[in-house]
C-alpha cells in the first residue's frame, strides 16, 4: 500500500509540473540512503571583533514577540560537534545582556549521539546560530542541543527520535534539509513527538523548489522574507527573499489543514513553506563562534535556517504556534493579529508559484508572526 502511495504521488507531482508549477525532482532511483542534511546558512561578514546585525530586541519589535519567557525545552538537531558551544553561548549572551544559560544552571544540555563525533566549521556555525537565536528569543526555555554524528538521513533521524523521546521538549528545530526522496512518506512519523513536541524546519535557500523534512506534513516548514529597516532598525516593510524555498511536493500528498483552508494551486499535495521569517542576510544575524576555523568570532549571518530555531522558540513562548491552529488563524476574520500577510518580492521565474502574494504562497506561506499565541 505504502509503494501504491508514493506511485500515485509521483504521477500526481508530474501532472502539477505539467500545469506550469515549479519543477519538481522525481527520480527513484534518490532515496532516504543517498539523503544528506545541508544547512542553508549564509555568510554576510566573519571574524569580527563585535556583533553586527539585527539585534535580538529589535526582531522581537518587528514580530510582535515578548522581551523575556520561554517554557519547557527547545530542541536544536544539528550535526558535527561543536566543542565551545556553551563559551560562545555565554559572550553572545553577554553582549546583548541575556540570561546566562549554561550547563552547570541547568539551561543548557547538549547531548552527541556518537562520542567519537567530530568537529566541522559550518555546521558549528548553524549550531551556534541556533543555540544562540532560540535562547534569545526565549530566555526562559531550556535548550537541548543533539548532535548527530553526521549529516545523514539516518544520523539526523537517530538525533530527532531522541528529542521526540524526551517528555520535556516542547519544540524541536531543524536548520537544514535537502531534496525530496521517492521513500520520504515512510519516515514521517519520525515527526510526531511522543509528548506532543512540535518541529519546524528550514524550507532552503536556493530559491523555488521543495526541501524535506521541511515538506513532511507534521513539520512547520519556515521560509524566508527581507526587512526593510530605518537607520535606527524600525521596519519599513518585508517582502519574499529570493532564496526562500518553495513549491508543491512530488510525494507529500496534501494535509487536512491545507485542504481545509483551500490552499490555491496545489493540485491534492502538500504545499511549503507553512510560514516565514527574516532570512535575508542584508538584515543578518550576529553569531559567535570558535570552534572549527581561523576566522572565529562574530559573524553576520541569513538564510532560513534562522527562522527554524526562532519559530520554534516562538512555540516555547506561546506554547500553540501549531500547523491546524496557524492554518485556522490565517483563514479567520482577525488574520492580521496573527501574520503579517507577505504580498511582495518573489524566489524565482516560475511566476504564479515563485511570486509572494495576499493570503497564501509558495514563498513565504502564510506570512511573518506577529504574535506568540496562535
Amino acid at each position: 500500500m505504502k509503494n501504491k502511495i508514493i506511485v500515485f504521488a509521483a504521477m500526481a507531482a508530474m501532472i502539477i509540473a505539467g500545469c506550469g508549477a515549479m519543477p519538481v525532482r522525481i527520480g527513484a532511483a534518490y532515496r532516504f540512503s543517498n539523503f544528506k542534511g545541508k544547512p542553508p546558512i549564509h555568510i554576510k561578514t566573519s571574524g569580527g571583533k563585535s556583533p553586527s546585525g539585527i539585534t535580538p530586541s529589535k526582531i522581537k519589535k518587528i514580530y510582535n514577540l515578548p522581551a523575556t519567557g520561554g517554557g519547557g525545552t527547545i530542541a536544536i538537531i544539528d550535526a558535527y560537534d561543536d566543542a565551545t558551544i556553551e563559551k560562545d553561548l555565554g559572550i553572545f549572551d553577554g553582549a546583548y545582556d541575556l540570561p546566562a544559560c549554561t550547563a552547570k544552571n541547568g539551561c543548557l544540555e547538549k547531548h552527541l549521539m556518537a562520542t567519537s563525533t567530530k568537529t566541522d566549521s559550518g555546521w558549528a556555525l548553524e549550531t551556534s546560530l541556533d543555540v544562540e537565536w532560540a535562547h534569545a528569543m526565549a530566555p526562559q526555555a531550556k535548550i537541548l542541543l543533539v548532535e548527530a554524528q553526521t549529516p545523514s538521513g539516518a544520523n539526523l533521524l537517530s538525533a530527532i527520535d531522541y528529542a521526540a523521546s524526551r517528555k520535556d521538549v516542547v519544540s524541536v528545530s531543524m536548520s537544514w534539509g535537502g531534496d525530496e526522496f521517492s521513500d520520504e512518506l515512510s519516515y514521517d512519523s519520525h515527526f510526531m513527538g511522543k509528548y506532543g513536541a512540535v518541529f519546524f524546519a528550514s524550507s532552503g535557500d536556493n530559491g523555488a523548489g521543495v526541501s524535506w523534512p521541511a515538506v513532511s506534513p507534521s513539520v512547520i516548514g519556515v521560509g524566508g522574507t527581507s526587512l526593510a529597516l530605518t537607520a535606527s532598525g524600525t521596519l519599513v516593510s518585508e517582502a519574499a527573499w529570493s532564496g526562500s524555498g518553495g513549491g508543491v511536493s512530488a510525494y507529500e500528498v496534501q494535509p487536512d489543514y491545507q485542504k481545509t483552508y483551500a490552499v490555491p494551486r496545489a493540485k491534492g499535495m502538500r504545499a511549503v513553506p507553512d510560514v516565514s521569517y527574516d532570512a535575508d542576510p542584508a538584515s543578518g544575524y550576529a553569531v559567535y563562534k570558535t570552534t572549527g576555523s581561523s576566522k572565529n568570532g562574530w559573524y553576520t549571518v541569513g538564510g532560513t535556517s534562522a527562522g527554524a530555531p526562532q519559530w520554534a522558540a516562538v512555540y516555547a513562548l506561546g506554547h500553540s504556534a501549531t500547523l491546524a491552529n496557524m492554518y485556522a488563524d490565517k483563514a479567520s476574520s482577525s488574520t492580521l493579529k496573527f501574520f503579517r500577510d507577505i504580498a511582495s518580492g518573489s524566489n524565482g521565474t516560475c511566476k504564479y508559484y515563485c511570486d509572494a502574494r495576499k493570503r497564501y504562497d509558495y514563498v513565504t506561506g502564510l506570512g511573518s508572526p506577529q504574535t506568540v499565541n496562535f
